[in-house]
Parts: C-alpha cells; sequence; structure tokens
C-alpha cells in the first residue's frame, strides 16, 4: 500500500522536525502563560479575587481554577502527559471562553487565542502518541 492511501485510511503519521520545533514553542509559551495566569489566581492576586467575586460562586473556585491551570501547566511540559494536560487545558479555555461571554463580559480573545494554541498542541501530541503505539 502506497504512503498516501495508508494515511488517508487512517494510519497516523509523526509531526515532521519542523513541526514539532513549532510544537514544543507554543507548549513552553502556553505553560508560561497558564503558570502566570494560575499562580496569580492561588496568590490572590486583588485583580483575580475581584473577577470570581463577579463571577459570584466563591473564592473556592478561583482556587480550583488556579489550581487546574497550573496543573496543566506543568503536564503540558511533560511529553508523557501533553495530551492529558492539553486537555485539561482546553476544558478550562472552553470554561473561560463561557464565562466571559455569559457573566463577565469583557473580551474572551485571550481565553481563545489560548485554546486554540492549547488544542492544536494537544490534537498533534495526541495523534503522536498514537502513531507512536501503532
Amino acid at each position: 500500500m502506497t504512503t498516501n492511501a495508508s494515511t488517508a485510511l487512517g494510519e497516523v503519521t509523526r509531526p515532521t522536525k519542523g513541526v514539532n520545533i513549532v510544537l514544543w514553542i507554543l507548549q513552553v509559551l502556553a505553560a508560561l502563560a497558564f503558570l502566570s495566569a494560575g499562580g496569580s489566581k492561588l496568590a490572590g492576586a486583588a485583580p483575580m479575587a475581584e473577577m470570581f467575586d463577579k463571577i459570584g460562586v466563591g473564592q473556592w473556585f478561583r482556587y480550583l481554577t488556579g489550581s487546574l491551570e497550573v496543573t496543566g501547566a506543568i503536564l503540558l511540559l511533560i511529553p508523557a502527559t501533553v495530551a492529558f494536560g492539553g486537555a485539561l487545558l482546553v476544558a478550562t479555555m472552553v470554561g473561560a471562553i463561557m464565562i466571559h461571554l455569559f457573566v463577565l463580559g469583557g473580551s474572551p480573545v485571550p481565553a481563545i487565542v489560548l485554546f486554540v494554541i492549547v488544542a492544536s498542541v494537544t490534537w498533534y501530541r495526541w495523534r503522536g502518541s498514537i502513531s507512536e503505539k501503532q
């Protein structure tokens, strides 16, 4: 069977070296962003506390969100856990986008950008992990 035909039938190929480098850059940038955002939530930065007051479910939600972001960021940097960390952060960003659209107002663009980055990394890394198991 030719390479094109086997790929069309669902065989997964590993990312090229260039794509792998881009994915690592995106992973590190996303991890830094989530470590910063999650850390500020866990540290109780005034803007974060005010934002979670506006959300209206209590400050426990700030701690939960911050913990999810920091955990996801760490998992994003470990090759064996990239897909799990990415999925965790994708779900967190879906929630952040919804909160901005329906509760807080303001621009959801930063959350959308992080969603796209983490979803892309997760997709490519998950596909790569499948091809390694085959």
